[in-house]
């Protein structure tokens, strides 16, 4: 845990505050991306085997979410990081990816990349 206001947590996807976060997600990426551009994960895609799921709580509120995919051959990739839109700029997705690198380097994973789209969506702010 980064710092005392948020806690990481390996996260199963069952709970429904998880599961609209993951909507809110897929619907933006839907939105925001070229017809056949979108390669998020579904709740199936992040239930399958190779993917860990984490989010990030503040209370008991989830204010993000990311996942690492296990593409084997010590290569890693970085899926469906999402912050909430209730809690941009507190540094929520930081230290989500920090959490997630660290993960993939004691799992011995020596590649590791995130797959963004183009677009003013995708520019920072």
């Amino acid at each position: 845990m980064p710092n005392n206001t948020f806690a990481i947590r390996e996260d199963d996807l069952s709970s429904v505050a998880t599961r609209e976060l993951l909507r809110l997600h897929l619907e933006g990426m839907h939105a925001t991306s070229p017809p056949g551009s979108v390669f998020a994960l579904d709740l199936a895609g992040l239930r399958a085997s190779g993917v860990t799921v984490w989010t990030v709580w503040i209370g008991d509120a989830v204010a993000g979410i990311g996942a690492l995919k296990d593409l084997g051959d010590r290569t890693g990739e970085i899926k469906s990081m999402r912050t909430h839109p209730g809690f941009l700029r507190r540094g929520i997705a930081s230290a989500l990816l920090e959490h997630i690198i660290d993960v993939a380097r004691t799992r011995g994973m020596t590649r590791l990349s995130l797959e963004t789209g183009s677009g003013p969506s995708f520019e920072p702010p």
